[in-house]
């Protein structure tokens, strides 16, 4: 955790111009938010009434824009999870203003100092987000977890629901949860070890502003609740996932893993951050290792992250099996339609498939487009988010010009070599020859300019 003095408010600017750069969308156009308005008043009537079951929801505590809500059930030596989805669609028709708009954006952008939301708030945060304060339509999925942590998609429908409680993940306690929740965790979790999956949540890299004006650049481990409660979103999208493949339709969130040179940079990583990787282990068990809580482990773990060639979106194709190495398996994305614009599509797949129907032409048609549309997004997503860290880079060290800072070679660039710091999650770019990966070395912090975020280091001593 480093505290970021900020009294010319080079961060609030520096934010501003991220917004302008990236063209992050403030507000909507007036004719979206009518139809957003009209559309919000819209009266479920093809839903069945599920109101007597007893669903919560779990999210950080400011959040409103709430996209999914549980309940468990023992059925058997089995559990059902019964995952109710913000039934987005309902509320938006293929074609009109607000679609379009969507389609325009991709998914929800975050920054710092707020959101750019996928949809008008008066349906995201209010008509669609399945908030305590009335019923609301969903789509509910039932998904089957067997004692081994296998999943099953049971079913699918329409129904009105009720949440009865807004869980916050800080503050939740055991007795707040459906009975079962922490033992449907253990089951999918013990599942991902069997298949070998290396999914691994790094700690978030978080910049907020403190009571007495200064900064603070964090890393915020995720709490078990998280932890837990992603377990389920895990369980329900590869249920859907499975379901879509053997009806061979579908669209598939897909990752390789990466390839040996990145491999062989985040061991230098490792090594720069004093971390032991034997050499027998590789990357997929060796990150199942690290501590989220330990800020040098953490590191890695973004570098991680950062190394990954990334996911991708890919519609069906006859006789290719979609993968997610991290997963281990097949994988979609259905559980947030508030907030990333494929999950509306796959949430309509879903139901029509368990229900019988043939895929919606508009379904399919979309599932073609979105590959290219969900990339553009994750990627402008990508780009704001590394602005804003190297933003954020830029204020922590701005005013240690001359001093010096220990680190290690992982990788060669253009004219030099990626170093990475061995006492700050910093990541650089320096100019120097005559270096190995791997290597040690001291660099002199040359400039550290929050406006152009750049930060430029010198080899102290000759390499």
């Amino acid at each position: 955790m480093k505290s970021l003095t900020d009294p010319s408010q080079a961060l609030t600017i520096g934010l501003s111009k991220i917004r302008t750069e990236f063209h992050v969308p403030d507000g909507f156009p007036a004719e979206v938010l009518a139809a957003a308005e009209k559309a919000s008043r819209r009266v479920p009537d093809q839903h069945t009434d599920r109101t007597a079951v007893a669903f919560v929801t779990l999210d950080p505590a400011t959040s409103t824009d709430l996209d999914q809500a549980f309940s468990i059930e023992a059925s058997g030596g089995d559990l059902l999870l019964h995952y109710a989805i913000a039934d987005v669609a309902w509320f938006v028709e293929d074609g009109d203003a607000v679609d379009v708009e969507a389609w325009a954006r991709g998914e929800t952008l975050y920054l710092p100092n707020g959101k750019a939301g996928l949809y008008p708030p008066v349906l995201a945060e209010g008509a669609a987000s399945l908030l305590p304060d009335g019923p609301r339509p969903a789509v509910v999925f039932t998904v089957r977890v067997a004692q081994d942590g296998a999943v099953k998609l049971d079913g699918v429908e329409r129904a009105i629901i009720k949440s009865r409680a807004k869980l916050a993940y800080d503050s939740v306690q055991p007795s707040d949860v459906p009975a079962g929740f922490a033992e449907m965790a253990r089951r999918i979790t013990a599942n991902e070890e069997r298949r070998g999956a290396s999914r691994v949540d790094p700690p978030e890299q978080e910049v907020e502003q403190l009571a007495d004006g200064t900064f603070r650049l964090s890393f915020r481990p995720l709490l078990q609740s998280e932890q837990d409660n992603a377990t389920l979103s895990l369980a329900a999208n590869m249920a859907v996932a499975d379901a879509m493949l053997a009806h061979k339709t579908g669209l598939f969130r897909v990752m390789s893993e990466p390839d040996a040179s990145r491999a062989q940079r985040l061991r230098n990583a490792a090594q720069a951050l004093g971390l032991s990787w034997p050499a027998t282990a590789s990357l997929r068990d060796y990150q199942r290792t690290l501590d989220p809580a330990d800020p040098r482990q953490a590191a890695l773990m973004l570098e991680i992250r950062r190394a990954s060639p990334g996911a991708s979106y890919q519609p069906y194709q006859e006789g290719v099996v979609p993968w997610h190495e991290a997963m281990a398996a097949t994988y979609a994305h259905a559980t947030a339609p508030l907030r990333r614009l494929a999950d509306r599509y796959v949430v309509r797949c879903a139901l029509a498939i368990a229900n019988g129907q043939p895929v919606p032409q508009a379904v399919t048609d979309a599932f073609a487009r979105l590959p290219k549309v969900m990339g553009r997004g994750d990627a402008r997503a990508s780009q704001i988010n590394h602005a804003a860290i190297d933003l954020a880079e830029a204020v922590m060290l701005r005013g240690r010009e001359g001093e010096t800072f220990d680190a290690v070679v992982t990788d060669f660039v253009d004219h030099g070599v990626r170093v990475q710091l061995a006492d700050l999650a910093v990541v650089a770019n320096v100019n120097a020859s005559g270096l190995r990966q791997g290597d040690r070395l001291k660099l002199r912090l040359v400039s550290a300019d929050p406006d152009q975020r750049r930060i430029v280091f010198e080899p102290a001593t000759p390499a």
